[in-house]
C-alpha cells in the first residue's frame, strides 16, 4: 500500500516538475551561494578539491581557512602529485578525517602516472564509473563530481538533500535505494549543475532540521510533509561515547618523540604515544580533552625523561609545529610548554 501510495505522489509531482525547475532556479538566482569560488570555476581539479573538504566539514569552514591555501600550494594534480604526503597533511591540518587528504594524494599520483604513460596533462575522468574506482570517491561524490565538475544529467546525494527527499514525500526512514531513486526522479536533467546547487542551499537555508522555512520553500506546492516537516526524517538518537588514553612523552636532550601514525584515523600524521600504563618513572603533568564528532577524548599526559635515544623520531617543539599533528597532539604540545614555563 505504501509503495502504491509513494507511486502516486511521484506521478503527481512529476507533472509539475517543470515548473518546479524553473522556481527552484529562479530562487537560487536570487537567495543561492551564488559565489562561493567552486561554483563560479570550471576548472574541474578546483571543483574536486572542495567536494573532498566539504565531505564532514560546513562550508564556512572550507571557505574561510582552507580551500584558498589548499589551491595555492597544489594549484594541479600534477603539483599535488610532486608534493610530499607530509606537505599534504600540514596543508590539511585541522580540517581532520585526514584519510581524504591521503586519498586526494593518492588519486594525485594514479592520475598523474596514467596521464604521463599517454603523455598527456592529467586529469579526473568524467564517468562515474571511473570516477568510483579512484581512492576516497564514493558513491556520493562521484555523483557530485559528474554533475557539477562535468554537468552530467545526474543527482547530487548529501545530508541536506537526503532531508529534501524525505520531506516532500513524507519518509520518515528511508532507504539509500528510494533516495537514490527519488533523486533520480526529480533532477532537472537540462540544468544538473544550478539544480543540484539550488537544491543544497535549500536544504542549507531554508530545509532546514529545525524550524524549516516552508513558506517561502520554492517546492512548497509539493511537498507532502510541510504539515510536520521535522518529523521526516525520524532523527537518530545520539550519543557522543567517551574514551580514556593515557599518553607518554618521550623526552630526550630537550626534544620530544613523534611516531608517524598507521591507524586510519589519523593515518599519516605524526602523533605521540598512547601507553596502557604510564610507565613508574614518568611524571603525571595534566590531561587534556578534545571532542570528536562520534566521540569525547580525554587524555592524561606523562613525562618521562630518556637518558639514551630509545625512541626512533625526536624533534624540538620548534620542529614539531612544522609537521602535521593533530588538534590533540597540538593541546599536548602546549601542555608541555607550559609545565616547562611552571617549573
Amino acid at each position: 500500500m505504501k509503495s502504491l501510495l509513494l507511486l502516486d505522489m511521484m506521478f503527481s509531482m512529476q507533472k509539475n516538475l517543470t515548473k518546479i525547475h524553473q522556481e527552484i532556479q529562479k530562487w537560487y538566482k536570487v537567495h543561492g551561494r551564488v559565489d562561493l569560488p567552486w561554483r563560479t570555476t570550471d576548472n574541474t581539479y578546483h571543483i574536486y578539491i572542495s567536494e573532498v573538504m566539504l565531505q564532514q566539514t560546513q562550508v564556512q569552514t572550507v571557505l574561510k581557512r582552507y580551500y584558498s591555501p589548499f589551491l595555492k600550494k597544489f594549484p594541479t594534480l600534477q603539483a599535488l602529485s610532486k608534493a610530499s604526503l607530509d606537505e599534504v597533511l600540514k596543508m590539511w591540518e585541522g580540517l581532520g578525517y585526514y584519510n581524504r587528504a591521503k586519498n586526494l594524494h593518492m588519486t594525485a599520483n594514479i592520475l598523474t602516472d596514467k596521464a604521463q604513460a599517454q603523455n598527456i596533462s592529467p586529469s579526473l575522468p568524467s564517468e562515474i564509473d571511473e570516477l568510483i574506482q579512484l581512492p576516497g570517491i564514493g558513491k556520493n561524490t562521484a555523483h557530485a563530481l559528474a554533475a557539477l565538475a562535468f554537468k552530467k544529467p545526474l543527482p547530487v546525494m548529501e545530508a541536506n538533500v537526503k532531508r529534501i527527499i524525505s520531506r516532500l514525500y513524507k519518509l520518515k526512514t528511508p532507504t539509500d535505494k528510494t533516495l537514490w531513486k527519488t533523486a533520480y526522479d526529480i533532477v532537472d536533467k537540462s540544468n544538473p549543475f544550478y539544480y543540484n546547487q539550488a537544491m543544497m542551499d535549500i536544504g542549507a537555508m531554508l530545509c532546514t532540521p529545525k524550524n524549516p522555512q516552508c513558506e517561502i520553500c520554492p517546492l512548497n506546492s509539493i511537498c507532502q510533509g510541510k504539515v510536520n516537516p521535522t518529523l521526516y526524517p525520524t532523527k537518530k538518537k545520539r550519543t557522543v561515547a567517551a574514551r580514556k588514553q593515557n599518553i607518554m612523552l618521550y623526552l630526550y636532550k630537550d626534544k620530544l618523540s613523534l611516531t608517524r601514525r598507521t591507524d586510519k584515523f589519523l593515518h599519516g600524521l605524526w602523533g605521540f604515544k598512547e601507553i596502557g600504563v604510564p610507565l613508574s618513572a614518568s611524571k603525571y603533568i595534566g590531561e587534556i580533552t578534545h571532542t570528536y564528532t562520534h566521540f569525547k577524548l580525554h587524555c592524561k599526559v606523562y613525562l618521562y625523561h630518556e637518558r639514551t635515544a630509545a625512541q626512533k623520531h625526536y624533534f624540538t617543539t620548534q620542529e614539531i609545529e612544522k609537521l602535521a599533528i593533530s588538534k590533540v597532539d597540538e593541546k599536548i604540545v602546549k601542555l608541555y610548554l607550559d609545565t616547562i614555563i611552571n617549573i
